[in-house]
Parts: C-alpha cells; structure tokens; sequence
C-alpha cells in the first residue's frame, strides 16, 4: 500500500501524485457505528490544514471530518451519497471522502506515520 500519513482526529491520507486521498480511519468509523449521512465538501473548494472538510453521521453522532493538510478540492467520493456505509465497509479504501491537490506538500510530514498511529491508539485504550 502506498505510504499513508494520519492525524489525531482519525484521518488518514494517501498520496497520488501531488494529489492526496483523504478519509476516516478505520479506528474512526468503529467509534461512529453505522454510517448513514456524509456531507462532502464541493469540488474546487480550498481547504486550510485542520479546516473541517466534511461532516460524517452515524446512528450514534454527527462528527467532523477535518482536512489533514491544506489544499483545493479536486474530487469527491460520490458514491457516499447513495451508499454510506462503504465508510463501514471499506475506511481506508473505498470509503474515501475527497481528494486534495497539496498546497504545500511538506505539511505531510507533520502526520504521523502508519507505526505512530497504532502506537498512539494504543494510548487510546
């Protein structure tokens, strides 16, 4: 699998390119339940490092989705809207939520790497 960078809000990005692919962490959506409602954001919009990017709902909560790094919309998971629970079924693959051209590729190295966010789920427990 490619190299996949993570933060402490559960999200997780996997870089195409200079284009990242942003979601929920399978952790995440195991704290949510059911998915049931994702709001995604529009395509061309920019995001800052941390701004909320999308809205989540599961049986249990409505949560933020934040942007790991900052950048410009470039394409949403459309999929989401008829079938949600893809988030349930597939976080970290075909649960995607959108995908970000990088504004500033560097701020990929403030996320933790794969090894970091099992250790800092482990913190969790």
């Amino acid at each position: 699998m490619a190299d996949v960078k993570y933060t402490r809000d559960h999200e997780w990005i996997r870089l195409d390119g200079d284009v990242g692919v942003v979601g929920i962490t399978t952790y995440a959506q195991s704290q949510l339940g059911d998915v049931v409602y994702v709001e995604l954001p529009a395509i061309g919009r920019r995001l800052e490092k941390g701004a909320e990017a999308a809205v989540v709902e599961s049986v249990k909560a409505a949560s933020e989705v934040y942007s790991p790094v900052g950048g410009e919309v470039v394409a949403v998971n459309d999929a989401l809207e008829a079938a949600p629970a893809l988030v349930n079924e597939d976080a970290e693959g075909k649960g995607w939520f959108l995908k970000l051209k990088l504004a500033d590729p560097a701020e990929l190295d403030q996320l933790m790497t794969e090894q970091q966010y099992k250790d800092y789920l482990a913190t969790l427990s």
